[in-house]
């Protein structure tokens, strides 16, 4: 039996899991929603399933989940909606831009025992994935040190920063994640540094396009990040995890991964231009990850928790630039109900 979905928004991301729900032979695109009705039919088309509204999708017997690919500010609201609703849930990161929103929408998901899963597709790459089995294998022994480089290939328009939450909370939240996932400990302390470099415009409009960001854990363990809106030579995408005994590490990928050899030296082909071709599978993958928690009944992962614990780390990094300092994850967690978890998880 396949799990049957609504799709929440049929802008860029919404085609991209669209794609990947239609990869999946456990699951079944029903029904699309957007604001723009031209861009759903589009899409409804191209995947032969109807275009609904979000209120039609949420009173549907014919639809198990949602993905929801709508505005960030859009995304606490439904969530709630579609968890008292009895839907799964499937969510683009982040929850919402404020901590303390985000903590209220996952006590109704978890009064209403809700599946909510958020969407951290780099967990899912296969390089990735092979270079965490590395780490739980034990093969490089303890972890000591995560270098995370992550850079655009360009900017998006500057209507899209202004509304987006800016570089730590819409593109290092990714990151920040990644480093949770291969650290495997509570982050404590966040320096970052963040600055102008590629478009005055995006400084204009209150956010940066360059940032270096180090985390650093109760026993010292620390994880580098580098971060660029402008990679003039494709989608970089590089992680090295080195430990007590060796170290692993996950390259560049390219649609062709052949390599040139002439009088004039040896050549490959470019980068991936973008994350919609760089990560298909990383895609494909979390959709199936989602499928099979709502068949088992079990908690997905990331969880709503990680992604609180992504924005938690997004609000320190923007909170050390402001003050040119290091700042520590409970001066943002505060008095929250989570604090002890944001400490041990």
């Amino acid at each position: 039996m396949s799990i049957r979905f609504g799709l929440l928004g049929a802008g860029r991301i919404g085609k991209v899991h669209a794609r990947a729900v239609s990869s999946n032979s456990r699951a079944q695109l029903v029904a699309v929603a957007d604001a723009f009705e031209q861009a759903a039919s589009d899409l409804a088309g191209q995947y032969g399933c109807e275009v609904r509204s979000i209120d039609a999708i949420e009173s549907a017997a014919d639809i198990d989940a949602v993905i929801i690919c709508t505005p960030t500010d859009t995304h606490a609201d439904l969530i709630e909606r579609f968890a008292r609703a009895g839907k799964a849930i499937f969510c683009e990161k982040p929850i919402d831009l404020i901590i303390e929103r985000v903590e209220a929408c996952l006590k109704v998901v978890d009064a209403e025992a809700a599946t909510l899963m958020v969407g951290f597709n780099r967990r899912f790459d296969p390089h990735f994935m092979a270079l965490k089995s590395v780490i739980e294998r034990g093969e490089i022994g303890a972890v000591e040190m995560v270098q995370i480089v992550s850079r655009d290939p360009g900017a998006p328009p500057v209507d899209y920063i202004k509304r987006s939450g800016g570089i730590f909370r819409d593109m290092t939240i990714h990151d920040f994640d990644m480093a949770r996932f291969l650290l495997g400990e509570a982050v404590e302390t966040v320096t970052a540094h963040a600055s102008n470099l590629v478009d005055k415009a995006i400084g204009e409009a209150g956010d940066f396009d360059s940032a270096s960001i180090i985390l650093t854990t109760a026993s010292g363990r620390h994880a580098s990040i580098s971060n660029s809106r402008r990679a003039t030579y494709g989608y970089d995408q590089r992680i090295e995890v080195h430990g007590a005994k060796g170290a692993v590490s996950a390259e560049n990928q390219r649609p062709v991964s052949i390599e040139i050899a002439t009088a004039d030296g040896y050549t490959r082909p470019p980068l991936h231009d973008f994350f919609m071709t760089r990560y298909t599978e990383a895609y494909a993958n979390e959709i199936s990850a989602f499928v099979d928690a709502v068949e088992s009944k079990s908690l997905p992962t990331p969880s709503g928790l990680d992604g609180m614990l992504a924005l938690a780390l997004a609000e320190a990094a923007l909170k050390s630039v402001k003050e040119q300092r290091a700042v520590k994850i409970s001066e943002v967690t505060g008095a929250l109900a989570t604090r002890d978890v944001f400490q041990g998880r």
